[in-house]
């Protein structure tokens, strides 16, 4: 229960009533408490990414421990990656183009709409895995083609919102598409969702084997449909917040599994249970006081000290910067971090050396 409540099922008890009673009087209160628990939620979240992904991360990257290929990926994502989001920033910048600002912006929707197909794909591969209920290498192409096509669709139809829409004073670089693009995608979602449906019911019909990991189905099908497709104006508030305790529901485990191991092996001081709680509890603490730094103190105080940058550009330009390179650099660390190739992710995720 509480792996479907965390995975997906808990947001459509709340984006069900929603969609039904919602009223736009609403609208603020309703934007107040979702940014409030951002603090606690959505922050938290990104900064777990950073925590988990730069530990140990000479070794990762430079040592011995893991194969060159995935060397080289934690060097680009760890390195190369954030670099070249600064050095596009600083040229932004320099050259006061506010207009490509705004396309990086659309970027970042762009890869939101990606990374919400990955992680909805990946909580079903990891519920599979634990279930012993696996899906075949032609079922898994359907699964991510699928996803891939409402990730576009939703993409397109983002940009019809983002033309009139702006982030922390900054314009969204909107990409206008015709109106006939967005009927197709539209089409192909609906006949992408009936060949994998169709596949995937064939095969338990066949086999007789209907001992499916539900939650990990129920994660992948909200992650793509209601979160990314149904563009109810609450709905946009409220999903990034289930999103990320998607994402958490899996890092406590994968951290859970870590402090565990570390005792059991004697790399670390030996501690029992409440030991384990306890690191835990303050893992969850260095990612709520980093959040917050990212999010909010670090830009605000640079705000304050560079005054002239908001008067140029508009709007909050150093919260703009920081919530795009934030959001941006998440994705590339995500794609290193929960490879099934990854050792770390095999070990304390899924439990095989």
């Amino acid at each position: 229960m509480t792996d479907f409540l965390l995975l997906g099922g808990g947001s459509l008890f709340v984006l069900v009533p929603l969609a039904l009673f919602w009223s736009p009087e609403w609208t603020g209160g309703l934007a107040g408490l979702m940014l409030f628990l951002a603090n606690l939620v959505n922050h938290p979240h990104f900064a777990h990414s950073y925590q988990l992904f730069y530990r140990n991360f000479g070794a990762r990257a430079f040592g011995n421990a893991f194969p060159p290929a995935l060397r080289l990926r934690y060097v680009f994502a760890g390195i190369v990656a954030p670099v070249a989001i600064m050095v596009l920033f600083a040229v932004c910048l320099m050259r006061k183009d506010v207009l490509a600002l705004g396309y990086i912006a659309n970027l970042m929707a762009f890869l939101v709409g990606w990374h919400y197909v990955k992680q909805g794909y990946g909580m079903l591969m990891l519920a599979a895995a634990l279930k012993r209920s696996y899906f075949n290498e032609h079922e898994k192409l359907l699964l991510r083609w699928n996803g891939y096509v409402v990730w576009l669709a939703s993409w397109v139809w983002i940009n019809q919102m983002l033309a009139s829409r702006t982030m922390w004073g900054v314009r969204y670089g909107a990409i206008t598409f015709p109106g006939y693009v967005l009927t197709a995608l539209l089409g192909l979602v609906v006949l992408a969702l009936g060949v994998v449906v169709v596949a995937l019911v064939r095969k338990r019909i066949r086999q007789r084997e209907w001992d499916v990991p539900v939650n990990g189905l129920v994660a992948y099908a909200v992650s793509l449909y209601p979160w990314l497709l149904l563009r109810h104006p609450s709905f946009l508030l409220v999903v990034p917040a289930f999103h990320s305790l998607q994402y958490l529901a899996v890092v406590w485990r994968y951290q859970q599994v870590f402090e565990s191991s570390a005792h059991q092996t004697g790399a670390r001081r030996a501690f029992n249970a409440r030991g384990v709680a306890f690191h835990l509890a303050l893992f969850g603490l260095y990612g709520f006081i980093l959040g917050y730094l990212g999010f909010w103190f670090v830009p605000e105080m640079l705000q304050n000290v560079f005054p002239q940058f908001s008067r140029l550009f508009g709007g909050a330009l150093f919260l703009f910067l920081f919530w795009v390179f934030i959001n941006i650099h998440h994705y590339f660390l995500d794609n290193v971090m929960w490879r099934k190739d990854n050792p770390d992710t095999r070990r304390y995720l899924f439990g095989a050396s």
